[in-house]
């Protein structure tokens, strides 16, 4: 009897993903996206907790948001071969639940309805080419700072996650409890990380999460229990997501179309620049740029989290986007789409495996953004840092970037002090067109309250 032809995994994988021309291997491509999701599992607690603001039903929002971003991450891995792992994204999920939902009254199912309105206009402008020269056209100055932005970014969501600063009344921000068991864990793991980098010790980021975790096994937590939660249980069943699953409605556009428009277009600029400057900073650190700056099939890469964000309006939850999490993976040594791939797969393992998820405590993924933050903030020292009409704008990006919370505004605030300064400095001609409309759209974006003054 003939035997069915199996075609080995190793060649198949080396076909599909060009292994060996990244100059990587499958076992580090795998472990890559395992520390990708281990920095970015935190969303399947986080995303659930901030919908339920919006009414949406809380039982199914965690299978919503893992099914979300595996999809998600599987069409990025499909169509362009980068290790990018996308989920809903935090700030357009506190948007949508707390200003659309909350603030002007509109019912999830038909905010859901305007995300999905959002992911047809994003697909458009990304069939078009609109995206792809808008990601060719900043000028790479301004890239390199984007990134060295999100570097900063990063490493201040870690320094939160784990308790190293907190917020002050005063000072805006201060540092946490520094004496903290668990604080002190998390600056140990710092050093732990950066002590392992240095030696080149293999697998750096996903071995200092799994020794932090197990550590705060024995850590006290100051409120009588310890940093790592032993879970009380290793499997649990996925909930259904029926409640959500195609529960989208258009009737909002019937309702108040002005002001369902004003949702879409901030949806639309908002996932814009969060994307582009996520794809410029973790393409840029995984070598995937060309010498010019310019990132080969970037089309393919905005058409495929222009389809992920339709997909997560039909399933039920806001906007997907690429997450800068990413980061860590590349930075593990992740540089194709298995990394994407092995991201998909462990969120739906996740499903059954929630207890055990949960239980990595923030404090064991902090140290792996801070040290990624550091590498990401490499970058800046390819800007040109002895001409202000280049270094000004890219120092707004890269402090406003962590400072406004977002990559998007901490962009638009570069892109028009770039745009202001050249032309009022004899470089007008040398700035693209398309950069003069960006610093317009950004400009009436970041000072719309102006008008409020002036009809005052």
């Amino acid at each position: 009897m003939l035997q069915p032809h199996v075609q080995p995994i190793a060649p198949m994988l080396e076909r599909l993903f060009k292994l060996t021309q990244h100059g990587t291997t499958a076992g580090r491509e795998v472990q890559a996206g395992c520390t990708t999701f281990a920095a970015m599992a935190y969303i399947l607690a986080v995303n659930p907790a901030i919908l339920a603001a919006a009414g949406m039903p809380v039982a199914g929002l965690i299978t919503v948001t893992a099914v979300s971003a595996a999809v998600s991450t599987l069409l990025m891995a499909c169509f362009t071969n980068f290790p990018l792992a996308l989920a809903p994204g935090m700030g357009i999920n506190a948007y949508f639940a707390y200003t659309v939902c909350v603030g002007l009254g509109v019912p999830w199912q038909q905010a859901l309805g305007l995300v999905f309105i959002n992911g047809l206009a994003f697909l458009a402008l990304s069939l078009s080419g609109v995206r792809e020269k808008i990601i060719n056209v900043i000028p790479y100055q301004l890239k390199m700072a984007i990134t060295a932005g999100i570097g900063l970014f990063i490493a201040f969501i870690g320094l939160q996650n784990g308790g190293l600063i907190t917020a002050s009344p005063a000072t805006m921000v201060t540092h946490g409890p520094l004496g903290a068991p668990p604080v002190l864990l998390c600056f140990a793991g710092i050093l732990l990380t950066l002590v392992l980098m240095v030696r080149r010790a293999r697998g750096v980021i996903i071995l200092s999460i799994l020794i932090i975790t197990l550590t705060g096994l024995l850590v006290p937590d100051g409120h009588g229990g310890t940093v790592t939660k032993w879970p009380t249980s290793f499997v649990s069943p996925p909930a259904s997501m029926a409640d959500t699953f195609l529960a989208l409605e258009f009737g909002y556009f019937q309702v108040d179309p002005l002001k369902a428009t004003t949702v879409v277009l901030t949806l639309l600029l908002i996932a814009i620049f969060d994307n582009v400057g996520t794809l410029i900073g973790v393409t840029h650190r995984a070598g995937l740029l060309d010498k010019d700056g310019k990132l080969p099939g970037a089309g393919r890469a905005l058409a495929a989290d222009s389809l992920g964000v339709i997909a997560s309006a039909l399933f039920g939850t806001s906007n997907v986007v690429s997450y800068i999490e990413s980061a860590s993976g590349v930075e593990a040594g992740g540089r194709t789409g298995l990394v994407g791939v092995t991201v998909a797969l462990l969120f739906i393992a996740a499903l059954f495996f929630t207890p055990l998820i949960a239980a990595i405590p923030a404090v064991a993924t902090a140290p792996a953004l801070i040290v990624v933050g550091v590498f990401m903030f490499q970058s800046v020292a390819q800007i040109d840092l002895h001409d202000l009409r280049e270094v000004g704008p890219a120092f707004i990006i890269i402090l406003a970037t962590p400072l406004t919370y977002s990559i998007a505004e901490g962009i638009g605030l570069g892109l028009v002090a770039y745009t202001i300064v050249h032309l009022a400095t004899g470089r007008a001609k040398q700035t693209p067109v398309l950069v003069y409309i960006l610093a317009a759209v950004f400009a009436v974006h970041l000072f719309r309250d102006l008008w409020t003054y002036v009809a005052r």
